[in-house]
């Protein structure tokens, strides 16, 4: 594995336009310098046409593959005619560059004595495109047939998402036995996800001078009613196929007071759920108004009235996105962790949300299994062990060829 920037980009400005087309080098390479490669190339989320380009690009030149695109989405199958067809899928898009360490582009760096890819998108998740785009150049005659999906938009506003979108125009892409997604695991398989949901609370107050405080009601004090019960939520560990998936109830963010002299009339509350896959969407949003409302979580009622004791709550709907179940019980998923173990890898739950879910929505079971530690995501000191990447590529490798 070789330091040297992909063509044109060594004098790139951090998180700058790409100046011109980029070029990649060979995929058929070491996956670890593809990885860095990619790294040296920003793609921020609503900026990856000049990567998908290069992406599309790189893939063309594969006779044995079919190449399709669909946005800044690219998709390369092989049409073999195999009994069963697998998914491998990664997102080619970054959070914001670090404006603290300015982590693009990206280097080899020596940590604990291995080396690492460090830079943005080192973890979540170029090491893993990486290793999607290297077996998708050298497995020109798979046993299973391999569709490759390569897309933008992952790290933004659900609608965006260019894998929902690709799916949601080209439902006959995605059809498949199996999909693994190379989100950073470890270079182990995590199973399913749990789903997440977020609620913004609109609690009512009175404005007065705070030096009479008494002709006011505060919201914000108020507000603590809600805080203090999302804090006491009944938490579970809920075991799905023998995963023990772990939920969290948490405020995220609070904002109110118009000014310093001024009781507030006004106090928003964000709380984020994160249940797990034995409840639906629609069943975990009504055990949140359950316990939001101080009744019990589990009980008939779906929409309570949530009152922090100065009136009606106001409750805007802001995310929902289901739960995954893990999609472990099949032969060829139990072959994959048998390849992983092998390598040193283990099997376990996914407590945050991915696009598996939407691959287990499409009717397609999934897995995640990606090289680095998904602690790193969107960190200023991101970094992702090459021998993780390697340990991944093999692993699939012995799978698919």
């Amino acid at each position: 594995m070789t330091d040297t920037a992909p063509a044109g980009l060594s004098d790139q400005p951090l998180g700058g336009p790409v100046p011109g087309p980029v070029v990649l080098p060979d995929p058929a390479g070491d996956p670890g310098a593809l990885a860095l490669a990619l790294v040296r190339v920003p793609s921020v989320s609503g900026a990856e046409a000049p990567l998908a380009d290069a992406v599309q690009a790189a893939l063309a030149a594969r006779d044995h593959l079919e190449v399709l695109r669909h946005g800044n989405t690219v998709v390369a199958r092989t049409r073999l005619g195999r009994a069963e067809r697998v998914v491998v899928a990664g997102h080619l898009d970054t959070v914001p560059v670090s404006r603290r360490t300015g982590n693009v582009p990206g280097r080899l760096e020596e940590r604990d004595g291995q080396t690492v890819v460090w830079g943005r998108g080192s973890v979540d998740m170029k090491g893993g495109v990486a290793v999607g785009l290297h077996l998708a150049a050298t497995l020109a005659a798979p046993r299973r047939d391999v569709t490759w999906v390569f897309y933008d938009n992952e790290e933004v506003a659900d609608e965006l998402n260019g894998l929902g979108r690709a799916l949601a125009a080209h439902p006959d892409w995605f059809e498949a036995d199996l999909a693994v997604l190379g989100e950073p695991t470890g270079a182990s398989i995590e199973g399913g996800c749990n789903g997440t949901l977020r609620l913004i609370l609109d609690v009512p107050g009175l404005a007065a001078h705070s030096g009479r405080a008494w002709r006011g009601v505060n919201a914000i004090h108020a507000a603590s009613t809600l805080i203090e019960r999302v804090r006491a939520a009944p938490l579970r560990t809920v075991d799905v196929e023998g995963l023990a998936y772990r939920e969290s109830f948490s405020v995220v963010r609070i904002e109110g007071g118009a000014a310093a002299n001024t009781i507030p009339d006004r106090c928003r509350v964000t709380v984020n759920y994160r249940f797990a896959p034995d409840l639906t969407a629609e069943a975990a949003l009504a055990r949140a108004r359950r316990v939001l409302a101080g009744l019990g979580a589990d009980g008939d009622e779906a929409e309570p009235v949530i009152d922090a004791g100065t009136g009606p709550v106001a409750v805007e709907l802001d995310d929902l996105c289901p739960a995954a179940r893990p999609g472990l019980d099949s032969p060829m998923a139990r072959e994959l962790i048998a390849l992983v173990r092998e390598r040193g890898g283990g099997v376990g739950p996914k407590y945050g949300w991915t696009d598996v879910a939407r691959f287990s929505a499409a009717g397609v079971p999934a897995v995640n299994l990606g090289p680095g530690d998904p602690v790193l995501c969107h960190t200023d000191d991101e970094h992702c062990p090459v021998a993780q990447i390697e340990a991944v590529a093999g692993a699939l490798r012995a799978w698919l060829a």
